[in-house]
């Protein structure tokens, strides 16, 4: 059809643009075994409260600011980033781990609406049956930043002591202003200014689009509406916003998301930790969680667009679940075996981001339209961050390397979600 293959050649690109800024939500976990432990005296569990606290402003704003996106507009994306670009570099700057604490909080308030903010405008332009893999090349974005991620901080790595400040510092500063440059394509821009150019990239909501004609335009927006997708003449208020949570498919959503959230976050924050504990060397911990990611994408892509093609959800969310558990068993049956256990985090990371996707997507299109969808996606990502919460307080460091108290709980939690 001309308009979708127009939604291809305008909407997507700039979406994309836009999105590929996620490296700076895993760094925390490259940034502990790189000196930040020691020098912020990181002891007991204040590294998990530095973990979960980013989850708690997370929780709390996530469905206040997805309505304030749907109210004021795609380009508030822009003003979520150069926020939380902030407060990402002030978490290279802090001398206390109070501080720290701060930033993070800060930081999860402000990248909060982000993700399902991004979600909703990609599903603004495309149908129920076409949204998953567009979505699904949306998380891949982030799941290739894990990569690039551990890339990075293995070559920031030899830049300890630079300007008297050790490399898990450089880490926050520099992935942050590189992680902000990437999406807008200019070269040695610092966040603030990066920020300002990624305003005009950002697409409007499809009624205010520029990219097509008038023809296809009122073509696509006919074609949405009638999916029950994108409404643009729709109100919110408090009251309406509570009466749509009530729903028990939001809920449903949720419960889905929040077993693979918890393993996912605990991917992204505690596998350096675990490579580490396994004989790697700092370095060699952050290459080694290249490959992971990289083969997690890779599976992603390629079954969401096998569930497209089929038109079937639940049987490839089962599928993500299955590899997801199979890769948990392994880390807790061969806990001192380092090759066993480095292939169960490819299993873990595969698993996670097949069934992310289709969890959010399939609640969220079951949910309604308009500022129901909006809320919807929003609590069942935000909501669903709640298994971050558990990931970064049963990842006990007097268990580790072995961690069993931490898989377990990802096993069963992953458990409820497929039962739903």
């Amino acid at each position: 059809m001309a308009d979708s293959n127009s939604v291809e050649k305008g909407a997507l690109p700039n979406v994309s643009r836009s999105i590929l800024t996620q490296v700076i939500r895993a760094n925390i976990g490259n940034a502990k075994i790189q000196g930040m432990e020691k020098e912020l005296n990181l002891i007991g569990q204040r590294f998990n409260i530095a973990v979960w606290v980013f989850n708690l402003g997370y929780l709390v704003a996530g469905v206040p600011l997805q309505t304030a996106f749907k109210k004021y507009g795609p380009k508030s994306l822009c003003v979520m980033m150069l926020c939380w670009g902030i407060t990402v570099i002030g978490c290279g700057l802090v001398k206390r781990w109070e501080e720290l604490v701060v930033c993070r909080l800060l930081e999860g308030i402000a990248e909060s609406a982000y993700i399902s903010g991004a979600a909703y405008l990609i599903g603004a332009y495309y149908s129920k049956r076409e949204y998953l893999t567009r979505y699904v090349f949306f998380c891949t974005a982030g799941i290739v930043a894990g990569a690039i991620n551990g890339f990075l901080s293995s070559l920031i790595a030899k830049m300890d002591g630079t300007a008297g400040y050790g490399a898990w510092r450089w880490i926050f500063i520099i992935e942050n202003i590189f992680t902000d440059f990437f999406p807008s394509s200019v070269q040695g821009c610092v966040t603030i200014f990066v920020s300002m150019a990624c305003w005009p990239v950002v697409p409007p909501f499809p009624e205010s689009c520029t990219f097509l004609s008038p023809e296809d335009k009122a073509l696509m927006l006919a074609r949405i509406q009638a999916d029950g997708g994108h409404v643009s003449e729709d109100e919110i208020s408090f009251k309406k916003a509570l009466h749509f949570l009530k729903d028990w498919k939001i809920w449903a959503g949720v419960a889905m998301n929040l077993g693979v959230t918890e393993n996912a976050n605990s991917l992204a924050n505690f596998q350096p930790t675990i490579l580490k504990g396994l004989g790697y060397t700092a370095t060699q911990a952050q290459v080694h969680t290249i490959p992971v990611y990289l083969v997690g994408a890779a599976f992603s892509v390629i079954f969401a667009y096998m569930s497209e093609w089929l038109n079937r959800r639940y049987l490839f969310y089962v599928l993500g679940w299955a590899v997801l558990a199979s890769g948990l068993i392994v880390e807790i049956v061969y806990p001192t075996n380092p090759k066993v256990r480095y292939m169960g985090m490819f299993f873990i990371a595969s698993g996670c981001y097949l069934a992310m996707p289709i969890s959010i997507i399939w609640a969220s299109m079951n949910c309604g339209s308009g500022y129901k969808r909006a809320v919807a996606i929003a609590a069942i990502i935000n909501f669903g961050t709640a298994g971050a919460f558990v990931s970064s307080n049963v990842f006990l460091f007097r268990e580790a390397p072995r961690f069993r108290t931490g898989f377990s709980t990802g096993l069963g939690l992953a458990c409820m979600g497929v039962g739903w």
